[in-house]
C-alpha cells in the first residue's frame, strides 16, 4: 500500500464522528490529512472541531461556510442581511457551540482568514466547490472556489489535463441517480461530499486517494466502513432541461392515449 494522503469531506459540526473517523483512518505520522472546508455549521460541535483541527498538523481550506461566518463577525456583519444568512444556514449552531465551551472565537476567526482558497498536490487539486470553466486561475475568485455548482459539474471535459479535482460542498446524493453515502465522478472532478449533517445520510467521508479506499463514519449511528472507491462512487448524470422533462411527459401521455385507444378499438 502506498503512503496516504488522505481528503476529508464536509465536517460540518460533527466532531464526535470526525474522532471516530480518523481513529477508522488511523494516519501515520507522516501522513497528509487535508479538510475541504465547512467545518463548521448545522452540527452540534463546530467550534471543537475548528480546535482540532487548528492545533493539528493537517490542512483545511477555506469553505462557503467559513466565508459566511467571518464575513458575519466582520465589520460587514452589521449590514443587513449578512448576519442573517449565515445563522440560518447553520450559523446559529456555531454560535451555540461556542456558547457552551465558553471559549470566544476571535483566534478562531483569524485562523480562517489565513485559509487557503485551493491547495495543488502535483497530481491532486483540493477546492471546496470547484472553478468557473470559463476563467482562468488567476481570475477566479473565493465565489467561484467556495460557491460554484452546476456550472462546474457540467463541464465536458477536464479543467485540468493532468489532476484530479477533489470537491465538497454539493451533496452527492444531489446529484440524479446517486444514493447517500456514494461519490460523484465528473470529467475530471471528484465529489465526496455525502452530508455528514443531513438526516437522508450521514455519512461522513475520508478518502485514500492514493489507493483508492474510503472510510466513512455515519454520525448518526458511529457505523464505520472501507471501501474500494470503485464500489461507491457514481458518475455524473446531468439533470433534464425544464424543455426535456415537458418532452417527456408529452411522449408519456401520448404512449398513454395510444394504450387507451388500443384497449377501447378491441
Amino acid at each position: 500500500m502506498k503512503q496516504r494522503r488522505i481528503i476529508i469531506g464536509d465536517v460540518h459540526g460533527h466532531y464526535d464522528g470526525l474522532m471516530v473517523l480518523l481513529e477508522a483512518i488511523a494516519p501515520g505520522k507522516d501522513e497528509k490529512v487535508y479538510f475541504l472546508g465547512d467545518l463548521i455549521d448545522r452540527g452540534p460541535k463546530s467550534s471543537q472541531v475548528i480546535e482540532f483541527v487548528r492545533n493539528s498538523s493537517y490542512e483545511c481550506l477555506l469553505g462557503n461556510h467559513e466565508q459566511m461566518m467571518i464575513q458575519a463577525l466582520s465589520d460587514k456583519g452589521g449590514k443587513k442581511g449578512v448576519w442573517e444568512a449565515w445563522f440560518y444556514s447553520g450559523g446559529n449552531e456555531t454560535v451555540e457551540s461556542y456558547r457552551d465551551t465558553g471559549i470566544m472565537p476571535y483566534e478562531d476567526v483569524e485562523w480562517i482568514r489565513s485559509l487557503p482558497l485551493y491547495l495543488d498536490l502535483g497530481d491532486i487539486w483540493l477546492v471546496h466547490a470547484g472553478v468557473n470553466p470559463e476563467l482562468p486561475i488567476q481570475k477566479q475568485t473565493y465565489h467561484e472556489y467556495c460557491w460554484i455548482r452546476k456550472e462546474f459539474h457540467g463541464i465536458e471535459k477536464p479543467y485540468f489535463p493532468n489532476k484530479l479535482m477533489i470537491i465538497g460542498h454539493t451533496i452527492t446524493f444531489t446529484f440524479n441517480n446517486v444514493e447517500p453515502g456514494e461519490l460523484v465522478r465528473g470529467a475530471g472532478w471528484l465529489n465526496i461530499d455525502t452530508s455528514a449533517y443531513h438526516p437522508r445520510s450521514g455519512w461522513l467521508t475520508g478518502l485514500d486517494v492514493d489507493n483508492n479506499i474510503v472510510y466513512q463514519v455515519n454520525v448518526n449511528n458511529n457505523e464505520t466502513r472501507k471501501m474500494p472507491l470503485e464500489e461507491l462512487v457514481k458518475p455524473y448524470v446531468p439533470k433534464p432541461t425544464l424543455k426535456e422533462v415537458m418532452q417527456e411527459r408529452l411522449l408519456a401521455q401520448k404512449k398513454h392515449k395510444e394504450k387507451l385507444k388500443l384497449k377501447n378499438n378491441r
